[in-house]
């Protein structure tokens, strides 16, 4: 049986797993300064950053339509996928697994839509869950299951250089928001079933980066993990090279992602992040 997969680009899923497991991937948009542009297409990540900061107005985003949807379901059924799977960031903080189900309602059943809970790799470690087991020859409901056990485990942290763009987006908890109220704080967040909850408020970028290090090294054996970054590639490198002084529990294979435009509107240039799979012990 051929299963197709599809996800959006918040997800951050590498282009080499997009290529090798052929998973359709739908833009999201980012809207600035009256001009929209296609994530991942239209702009790149590094100039989305450099700009972000010197723009008049904040930038907004929007999900992609039902047909945007429509097609790619339509173009994995026409090439032979019998099943389609469907793997999408968080319902609280975007509209796109609703489109997404909403496009899935003319094809039959055949189309199994989730929503992760989660963004950037905290989805995308969801998608190659699925995509794994698909390699496998699996059935879509052992794919499913593969899914639902990567998101058990999955944890989500964020060290940020400001709380502004955050409290901007308005997707976020009151808790959080009360952060803005304080000088010279570099929040530290966790992202659990798509609510921002505050987990430190440390006053500088160093503590700030030993929390999330601490958060981390706490968190056991490891079978996936990813350090995000929102055009700071230097702090994310350091990060990791601290990491692999201080703890012998990390995985082997880490990579190092410039978070998605979509991701970056709400939280912001200069920030830290970690996507972790706990280890099935």
């Amino acid at each position: 049986m051929r299963i197709g997969l599809v996800t959006d680009s918040p997800s951050d899923v590498p282009d080499d797993l997009i290529d090798r497991y052929e998973i359709e991937v739908v833009p999201a948009l980012i809207v600035m300064e009256g001009r929209s542009y296609l994530d991942g297409i239209d702009i790149t990540r590094t100039e989305f950053y450099s700009r972000l900061p010197t723009l008049r107005s904040s930038p907004t985003t929007a999900a992609p339509s039902l047909e945007d949807f429509a097609k790619r379901y339509r173009k994995l059924f026409t090439a032979g996928c019998e099943n389609i799977i469907g793997i999408f960031t968080a319902e609280k903080l975007t509209a796109i697994a609703d489109i997404a189900r909403k496009a899935a309602d003319e094809f039959n059943g055949k189309i199994s839509v989730i929503e992760s809970g989660s963004l950037s790799l905290g989805t995308g470690y969801q998608v190659l869950a699925a995509a794994e087991a698909v390699e496998k020859g699996l059935l879509p409901s052992e794919a499913l299951a593969a899914v639902k056990s990567v998101r058990e485990r999955l944890l989500v942290y964020a060290a940020l250089d400001t709380i502004e763009y955050l409290r901007r987006s308005g997707r976020v908890s009151q808790a959080v928001a009360a952060l803005g109220g304080l000088l010279s704080v570099k929040p530290v967040v966790e992202l659990r079933e798509g609510i921002v909850k505050p987990v430190g408020a440390p006053r500088t970028t160093r503590h700030s980066t030993e929390k999330l290090a601490d958060l981390l090294k706490n968190l056991g054996p490891l079978q996936s993990l990813s350090i995000l970054h929102t055009n700071t590639e230097t702090r994310a490198k350091e990060f990791l090279a601290k990491l692999s002084r201080e703890t012998d529990q990390i995985p082997t294979d880490i990579r190092i992602i410039n978070v998605t435009t979509v991701i970056g509107t709400h939280v912001g240039p200069n920030g830290l992040g970690i996507v972790a799979v706990k280890k099935i012990l």
